[in-house]
């Protein structure tokens, strides 16, 4: 594995989390496959469990790590081509990426979309940059579009305590006070789509998602339909695509309760966290025994290591 961006770069997927599994079965057990390799992680965005799962993971197999918050410790990065630079940007992405796959074996990029323009966003530009110019494998962080480490995290979790063979998975939209990126549901999408489950989206008109994530997917808009004998219920807010960025209406009554849980088949709640509480998610549920989200969390290292290590054994 060469590049770890989407569920299109995994040759299989069902492979790798009976690997990730394995490895939580065995943190330790291929050290010797990190040895004297360097895992640079270049943040371009706040982050909490990607920074600290990735971090550990690589210790595991014994890598070496360096982070880089970039936006705040780094120079200014000009991304376009052709331009002269003379204004408040000061370093060429084309210098700074081929520098810094120098330095590394290994190379994560976490980078935001500006919710402003879509066909930039959708374009991954900067990731995109960073895959060309630096030379070395490449793993997501999350992206503009994208975060293939959690989805594949979430599929490990649903994996790990599925009740029936092919369970009903639900993503359900969920209010916020800010537009949020549409990237974890997008990639959330593409991986049930890939997994053995009946996967449905369920969410408020005008907030369906680029087609190209949900081919697959069942659509509905009556989050109490969709929720009835689901198995696992993901909850996640993002901002329209069309208008793009946009929010379109508070609908505070799609927050997730235990009431709505009733009509579920003891459905397992999922969230990428961070979470605003009692307003995305009501505190029952967080601090009830229907809540998997710190469990989810926990995967997000076996997620990562699977996929670095899978990187270390093709270089």
């Amino acid at each position: 594995m060469k590049l770890f961006s989407s569920v299109n770069d995994v040759a299989d997927v069902n492979a790798l989390v009976k690997e990730a599994l394995a490895l939580k079965q065995d943190p330790f057990a291929h050290q010797k496959l990190g040895k004297n390799k360097t895992l640079a992680l270049v943040f371009l965005n706040p982050s909490l469990r990607t920074r600290m799962s990735t971090q550990k993971a690589a210790i595991n197999l014994g890598m070496n790590v360096m982070v880089l918050n970039i936006d705040k410790e780094g120079w200014a990065l000009e991304l376009r081509d052709g331009v002269i630079m003379d204004g408040t940007t000061v370093e060429h992405i084309r210098e700074a990426a081929g520098v810094m796959g120098q330095y590394a074996d290994i190379i994560g990029v976490r980078s935001f979309p500006g919710l402003r323009n879509r066909e930039e966003d959708y374009s991954e530009m900067i990731f995109n940059k960073f895959v060309e110019f630096c030379k070395v494998p490449v793993v997501s962080l999350e992206s503009a579009t994208r975060h293939p480490l959690q989805s594949l995290a979430d599929l490990i979790t649903i994996e790990e305590l599925k009740k029936t063979a092919r369970p009903k998975v639900i993503l359900t939209w969920a209010p916020h006070i800010k537009p949020l990126p549409q990237a974890v549901p997008n990639s959330f999408s593409e991986w049930m789509c890939k997994a053995d489950v009946d996967f449905t989206i369920v969410q408020p008109k005008g907030y369906e998602l680029c087609t190209d994530f949900t081919r697959g997917a069942n659509i509905s808009y009556d989050q109490d339909e969709a929720l009835a004998s689901a198995d696992f219920i993901y909850v996640k807010n993002w901002s329209a695509y069309e208008p793009y960025g946009n929010i379109l209406g508070k609908h505070e009554e799609w927050m997730l309760t235990n009431k709505k849980l009733e009509q579920t088949n003891n459905a397992k709640v999922m969230h990428c966290l961070p979470v605003r509480r009692n307003l995305e998610l009501s505190d029952e549920i967080l601090d009830g025994p229907s809540s998997i989200v710190v469990h989810e969390a926990g995967n997000r290292v076996w997620a990562a290591q699977a996929v670095l290590k899978q990187m270390l054994e093709s270089l």
